[in-house]
């Protein structure tokens, strides 16, 4: 009698599509006679053959049936990415626009304006969903490529500063701008402002001075006594490490609520820091290997710092420090360029190639928004104009507009 034995059935076998179509061709190779010269097999253990290759084929069919609800299971894994909170705008520029500063009219909210190189003003009339072009003929009457650099309201009076040396100022909520007179003399390119009460305002240039106006522009005063420059140069300051390279202009400036100075050195070697009543810039050696990308005040009155290749630090308590610890950020090696803060916990970060990273408890633990990963641009600025109002600006004419 000869004898049919299914063998080595304890190792697992692989089925793939393609084995799928040929499997009644493959299933016998699995069966080994006996004797190696049988010629014939009896009726009852063909009718047993059958049977086990039925019961075969049957489980092959529920793994095949049961393979795309594997797949499925995997593409449904794929798609829960963390949503953004952020949407990009359409804006009616030019590529290779930087966007470079918002404002908003505080006595209408929904009435604001948007800066940035190649002479570019923005408007929106509706809270920031939509922009269009604004022209102010002030602006255009000579042939400048201006870039805007800062604006900003205070009630319905507004200013905007520029390079090359230009300054606007309005008092009927950007309905109509002024230009105002500039000195030849002045030190350096302007790069910020701030409106301060009625017709005054606080500019800053890139090499440190900082004049104040009690009337619309027509006079300013200077608030420090001597440049950055020269400040470095007093013996006061031999001991800032890489004092010597600097170059006389800063990289960036920030300003807090209550009016300090927080502003990097071109090379980023070192920062400065300045308070209403003091007669010079304070600078300070940086206590971290890498060179400082910017620096920034946070809502609890603390530091938050900045180095190229994307670490992020925060200073330890409040106040104008050198002691900084580093928080671990997924940065993937990106340069983080800018923090804004939301509320007193939560705070944004953006830099390089779309990096966008969120803390809910003032910077202690970062997370990435990976949504916003696709975003070719780098993002220079996040600003919020309040808790449900904010915009991250970058290059390339970007805009993300918070959604909450």
């Amino acid at each position: 009698m000869a004898i049919m034995q299914f063998t080595d059935c304890s190792k697992p076998v692989i089925l793939s599509k393609s084995s799928f179509t040929s499997l009644f061709t493959t299933i016998p190779l699995h069966w080994r006679t006996a004797q190696a010269q049988a010629r014939f097999i009896p009726k009852a253990s063909l009718d047993q053959f059958s049977l086990n290759r039925r019961r075969l084929i049957a489980d092959t069919a529920a793994i095949s049936l049961s393979i795309p609800s594997l797949t499925g299971f995997q593409q449904t894994a794929r798609a829960e990415e963390p949503l953004s909170e952020w949407e990009r705008l359409s804006l009616p520029i030019d590529p290779g626009v930087v966007l470079l500063d918002i404002a908003f009219v505080p006595d209408d909210p929904n009435h604001g304006f948007l800066l940035g190189t190649r002479q570019t003003i923005l408007e929106t009339k509706d809270g920031g969903n939509t922009w269009g072009p604004r022209s102010i003929p002030s602006a255009e009457d000579e042939d400048f490529n201006y870039r805007f650099n800062s604006i900003s309201f205070k009630g319905k009076e507004g200013w905007i500063v520029g390079k090359p040396a230009i300054l606007l100022y309005t008092s009927d909520a950007g309905e109509s701008w002024e230009r105002m007179p500039l000195s030849a003399q002045l030190p350096g390119d302007m790069v910020y402002i701030k409106a301060t009460g009625e017709k005054s305002a606080e500019m800053v240039t890139d090499e440190g001075a900082i004049y104040v106006t009690s009337n619309r522009g027509y006079n300013w005063r200077a608030a420090v006594q001597e440049s950055v420059s020269a400040t470095l140069n007093r013996t006061v300051s031999s001991g800032i490490s890489g004092a010597s390279y600097y170059t006389g202009t800063f990289n960036t400036v920030n300003r807090s609520p209550d009016g300090k100075y927080v502003a990097v050195s071109s090379r980023g070697n070192f920062y400065l820091t300045w308070e209403p009543g003091q007669a010079f810039w304070q600078p300070h050696n940086r206590t971290i290997a890498r060179r400082i990308q910017n620096m920034g005040w946070r809502a609890d009155g603390g530091l938050w710092l900045l180095v190229r290749g994307g670490g992020l630090y925060l200073s330890k308590g409040t106040g104008i420090t050198e002691e900084f610890e580093e928080v671990p950020v997924q940065s993937r090696g990106f340069g983080i360029l800018d923090v804004g803060y939301r509320s007193l916990a939560e705070a944004w970060a953006a830099g390089g190639s779309g990096i966008l990273l969120r803390t809910t408890n003032g910077g202690k633990t970062w997370t990435r928004d990976k949504a916003a990963d696709n975003i070719a641009a780098n993002l220079y600025s996040v600003k919020f104009i309040n808790d449900k109002k904010g915009f991250v600006l970058g290059n390339d004419g970007v805009l993300l507009r918070y959604l909450g």
